[in-house]
Parts: structure tokens; C-alpha cells; sequence
């Protein structure tokens, strides 16, 4: 049970207000941060359990840890403090006070953000980006210490690098027993001199570094370090997995850039990691992930609400470095959104139109909804993370005519004029990726049959964590720059457990086979397999790639037995890496 926040005291007994509506907002801060770490350190035990669900349970609630803090504190300064004293003066009082009391905090970078939170809820848009927020951090996090600290070195030269590895096994604390600890450790050697360069020098300063932590997701707990030698540093991460008879293993060793990079995908569950100091892991994975941003990394950590601010900083930042202007993003225009783009930053902007024309049935509302589910659910690296905002400001002058004429048109009721600025009320924005059309029209024949490939992988791969993607047109789906297919377009997305796949009922007569509509009852949630050859195979190149790797998607049974799957509790295995990574695909194993 956390403890509530503290009351304002009598007016007779106040020293200075805007001191205690610093300390109420810091408060409320800590208590979120105790339960986002009393979370984390669940993950460990439901890890050791086996109880997978609960691991996905407790990622999923997490997120919303955070609004349900700041809403605690909006509504507690709010009943405390009268309006009047919450001007613009008291507002930077407080603001100065606050910034006094995270002097020794180990979380002051989120702290800022949660002063943000609440500030916007209360104040005005017109002040978001003055004196009355942390436009920029004031605290600095360099050299918090941690206690214990955040990450642990090892000396091989030392120990012997045999040795060394069963020390780190043995210090990341996990109580459940290996199968075969030697057999693991042997795996894990002969992929490390793979990688080594030859002959391998040894220097003076060679070390292995991992974090303290382990990072839980899903099935998963993963080892995050990197093996240094003089000034090389060779990142690694190494999956400990349950074997059948519920003993540890380990299951690779990913080394590449390439594999981290896909690896520490936002396109996935975020990662459940315990972190008194989380800037001293952010500063750690920035060196084994140098092309991620630090708001990404954030993000990935489970904070993305600090990731947002991050996330919206690097914005304001590139536009004050850029001139290019805002356009409509190419490709085929959609129904639901109105997406727009900048040409020199890889993201998009979308917005939910107004009206949405037949043949869609839904509305604004159950389009949030939508993506509220995939923001809460496992995305198994195929459905592209959202980051959800309210009242953007843009520069007029940055919107070609034709965008703002289509914004105007589409979502007039979420677009504000005022001077020389654009303010949209509600938006999501997604990295940018080829939509998987476009990609194919362009792509080689040894482009499409892997993209074409991907994508049924990708749909598998969705069915197997209970998502049905609803419109498998390739508009939806993007490639990312690793030529992975990613779905992004969310408005019919539904749990696959909801869908009832049919057959198609054959014609008695001629009148039926004839009938421009269906001659059968179609319910609101049937699905007719068979289909989908009509509207995405019309090509033949396509159509022979796609039924010789994925032709059972066109059978209704294959997606009714991925419903009983689900339905009796079995969480299929959807790897974060390479099924050639394993070193059950590389080794024999005993």
C-alpha cells in the first residue's frame, strides 16, 4: 500500500505555499517512481514462477502508473490551493522550489517531466514553453551514483574468462537452476572468439561490464553488457530462457549492431528493469546503441512519458535547424488519418479526421481505442510504437498550402489558428517507414520475395501474441530500414480470440454464384480467409512467393488453431532475434 499524498496544512500554518505544492508534485513523483520499481522487481519473481502472464500484466499496467500519479496530484493541488494563488508568480516560485529539492534526488530528469505533467494540466497551453515548465532539464544527471551501483565489471585476465562468465551468472541473482551451465557457458565462449578480432591482443584495460539489472520481457530475462579490451567495446545481450522441464539456459549471444538495434525495438513490449539511477543505464545502453536517441532508449526502459518529453525537445530543436516545410505524407491517402510529414525528420504526424467515409465503421473515439490497445499490448516487434500528443504548436509558415487546406478540410475540430501558429489537439506520431506498396513497386526480385516473406511472418507473428491486424492491405504495413514489414495502421486492429474465421459456403445455385453481394449472413466480426488472395495476390510474382511460404493463412484452420492455442493459456515463443542466432540452430546441443 503506498502512502497518500500530505495534506496542504491550515491556511494559519502555511510558511510558503508554492514550497508545499513543490513538495506535494515531488512527492507524488517518488510515489510514482516506488511502485514503477515495485513492478520491476516483480518481473524477477514472475520470471523465476514461469508466470508469464503476469509479466505481460505487469509491463501492461505500468504504463499507466504515470497518469494515474499525476492526475493524484492535479487533483490535490487543485482542492488545496485556491486558484488565486496559482498565478504566474507563484507558478515560478514553486518552480524554484521544486528545482531545490531535487538536488540529491537520483531521478531528477523524470521528476522534471512529472512537473511538466501536472503544470500543463493546470496551467494554460499558452505556457508550456516558458518559465513555468522545464523546457530544458535543471538538474544535471551526470555522476548520480547508484547503491549498489548500476552496472559490475569483471577482469578475465585476472579470473580466467571461463571463470569470470560463471561469476556473472552467478551474480545476476536468479535462483532458479541452469540445465546445463557448461554447455551454456561454452556456447557463449565460442561465439565471443567469433567475434574477437585475430590474433587477439589483450590490453591492460580489458573488462567485462553488465548492468545490474536483468531486463525482463515476456519469456525473457536478458543479460545487457559489453566486453571491453583496451579502446574496442564489443556490446553483447544474452537471453537466459526456461527449458521444457522449467531449468534456466542460455539461448544466444547477440553481438552485431544490427541485432542490438532490433533487438531494443520500441516496436515491442517495453523491457521491465529495476533502476534507482535510470540515467546511468540510459548512459550505458547509449554506448552500445550510438544511432538510437536518448529518448528512445528512455522510452524502451519503460519511462515514455520522459521519452515523450525527450522526444518533443529533439522536435523543437530540428525545426530551429531546419526550413523545409511540412507536406502530406506520400502514398495512398487512408480513410481514417490525415498524415502529414517533414521531409528532413524521420517521423510522421497523424490525425484522426472528423468524418470517416465508408467502407470504415468507426469514430474518433474507437480509433483511440485502438491504439490505446496497442500501446498496452506486446507488439512483438511488428506494429509501430505511437507517441500520443496533446496540443502541438507548429509554425504556420512550415505548412504548405495544400497541407493545411487538407487539415482544415479533414479535422477542422482538432485544428486551431492563432497567428502564426498551427495548434493540433490531439495527434499520434510514428517513425517513418516505407509503406510495404510503394516498397514492392520499387523492390528487385530478391526485395520482394524476402519483404513478401516478412510480411506473412509478421502476420504469424501478430497472431501468435492474439492480435488480428483486420485490413492486411500492404499500405498498412511499413518496412523499416532493417527490411523488417511492420504494421501500422491500427482502426480495425482486434484481438484475434475476437474474430470468428469462416469458410466460404458454396453457391447451390446460379443466382448465388452470380450475386454481386453475399448471398450468406455476414457477421460484424466473420473473417473469410479465403479472401485475402483476392485483394492482396493479384500479383503473380507476389502470389507465388507469398503460397510458398504462407499459404495456411489462407485456411481458415490455421487461425483456428492459433485461437485454441491462446484460448488454453499457451504464449507461443515470438524471439526478439533470429532463429539462427539460437545456439540450438548453431550448435549441437545434447
Amino acid at each position: 500500500m503506498q502512502p497518500p499524498l500530505q495534506p496542504f496544512p491550515p491556511e494559519s500554518e502555511q510558511q510558503d505555499l508554492t514550497l508545499n505544492v513543490a513538495q506535494v508534485m515531488l512527492q507524488g513523483f517518488n510515489k510514482h517512481y516506488r511502485i514503477f520499481r515495485d513492478a520491476c522487481k516483480a518481473a524477477k519473481r514472475h520470471f523465476e514462477t514461469g508466470n508469464w502472464s503476469a509479466v505481460q500484466q505487469a509491463a501492461r499496467e505500468r504504463i499507466d502508473f504515470y497518469d494515474k500519479r499525476v492526475i493524484e496530484a492535479v487533483e490535490h493541488i487543485e482542492r488545496g490551493v485556491p486558484a488565486e494563488s496559482r498565478g504566474d508568480a507563484a507558478w515560478q516560485r514553486i518552480k524554484l522550489h521544486y528545482i531545490g529539492l531535487l538536488t540529491y534526488h537520483k531521478q531528477p530528469e523524470c521528476a522534471e517531466t512529472f512537473f511538466n505533467s501536472v503544470s500543463c494540466r493546470i496551467l494554460h497551453r499558452t505556457y508550456f514553453n516558458n518559465n513555468f515548465i522545464f523546457v530544458r532539464p535543471a538538474v544535471s544527471t551526470e555522476h548520480i551514483e547508484a547503491d549498489p551501483p548500476s552496472y559490475r565489471s569483471y577482469y578475465p585476465q585476472k579470473y580466467g574468462l571461463r571463470p569470470t562468465l560463471a561469476r556473472m551468472l552467478q551474480d545476476i541473482g536468479l535462483e532458479r537452476p541452469f540445465g546445463d551451465i557448461g554447455r551454456d557457458m561454452r556456447s557463449v565462449l565460442r561465439m565471443w572468439r567469433r567475434t574477437l578480432l585475430r590474433p587477439l591482443r589483450l590490453e591492460a584495460n580489458h573488462q567485462i561490464q553488465i548492468l545490474s539489472s536483468l531486463f525482463y520481457r515476456n519469456k525473457g530475462a536478458y543479460i545487457v553488457g559489453k566486453l571491453v579490451n583496451g579502446n574496442l567495446e564489443f556490446p553483447f545481450v544474452i537471453p537466459v530462457l526456461h527449458d521444457d522441464d522449467g531449468k534456466l539456459f542460455l539461448d544466444a549471444v547477440l553481438l552485431e549492431r544490427r541485432q542490438l538495434d532490433i533487438f531494443f525495438s520500441t516496436n515491442r513490449a517495453y523491457f521491465l528493469v529495476d533502476m534507482e539511477v535510470p540515467s546511468a543505464y540510459v548512459q550505458f545502453l547509449r554506448g552500445l546503441l550510438p544511432y538510437k536517441p536518448q529518448w528512445e532508449i528512455y522510452t524502451l526502459l519503460g519511462l515514455q512519458k520522459h521519452g515523450k518529453n525527450l522526444f518533443y525537445r529533439d522536435f523543437l530543436h530540428h525545426l530551429r535547424h531546419s526550413s523545409d516545410d511540412f507536406v502530406v505524407a506520400p502514398g495512398i491517402r487512408g480513410l481514417v488519418m490525415a498524415v502529414f510529414t517533414l521531409p528532413s525528420y524521420p517521423y510522421v504526424f497523424k490525425v484522426i479526421k472528423d468524418l470517416i467515409a465508408p467502407p470504415k465503421e468507426v469514430n474518433r473515439q474507437q480509433v483511440k481505442e485502438k491504439y490505446w490497445l496497442v500501446k498496452h499490448h506486446d507488439r512483438v516487434g511488428r506494429m509501430a510504437d505511437t507517441l500520443e500528443y496533446s496540443d502541438v504548436a507548429f509554425p504556420r509558415k512550415r505548412f504548405t498550402p495544400e497541407l493545411l487546406e487538407e487539415l482544415r478540410t479533414l479535422a477542422p475540430s482538432l485544428i486551431e489558428e492563432e497567428g502564426d501558429t498551427i495548434v493540433i489537439k490531439h495527434m499520434y506520431i510514428e517513425r517513418r517507414m516505407v509503406p510495404l506498396n510503394i516498397y514492392l513497386d520499387r523492390a528487385d526480385e530478391e526485395q520482394r520475395d524476402r519483404s513478401i516473406e516478412d510480411y506473412g511472418l509478421a502476420i504469424k507473428q501478430l497472431a501468435a501474441a492474439n492480435i488480428f491486424a483486420g485490413d492486411l492491405l500492404f499500405k498498412n504495413f511499413g518496412v523499416t530500414r532493417y527490411g523488417r514489414v511492420v504494421f501500422y495502421d491500427y482502426d480495425e486492429i482486434d484481438y484475434l480470440t475476437n474474430i470468428k474465421f469462416r469458410r466460404m459456403p458454396q453457391a447451390q445455385t446460379d443466382e448465388q454464384e452470380m450475386a454481386a453481394e453475399p448471398w450468406y449472413a455476414v457477421g460484424p466480426t466473420d473473417v473469410f480467409p479465403e479472401e485475402f488472395a483476392t485483394f492482396l495476390l493479384t500479383d503473380e510474382r507476389v502470389r507465388s512467393c507469398f503460397m510458398q511460404h504462407h499459404a495456411n493463412l489462407l485456411d481458415g484452420a490455421f487461425w483456428q488453431a492459433m485461437q485454441q492455442r491462446i484460448a488454453a493459456g499457451q504464449m507461443q515463443d515470438v524471439f526478439p532475434y533470429s532463429e539462427a542466432l539460437r545456439f540450438s540452430n548453431l550448435f549441437a546441443r545434447r
